[in-house]
């Protein structure tokens, strides 16, 4: 993952970071090593932050 992938308050939508999270599933084949596995937390929170941001604005 790219430094600048990790900068909190990322500007990627979920949809974008949800793709990520699906590639990186089956680049590992179902099985994360450690340092996927921390790739996929840090992806999980930015997606979590975006889908709050994105019912924030719908709302």
């Amino acid at each position: 993952m790219s430094p600048d992938s990790m900068i909190p308050g990322s500007v990627r939508s979920a949809a974008a970071l949800n793709e990520q999270i699906r590639a990186l599933w089956m680049r590992a084949g179902g099985s994360l090593s450690a340092q996927e596995r921390a790739e996929y937390e840090l992806l999980v929170v930015e997606w979590a932050e975006a889908i709050r941001g994105e019912v924030i604005k719908a709302a």
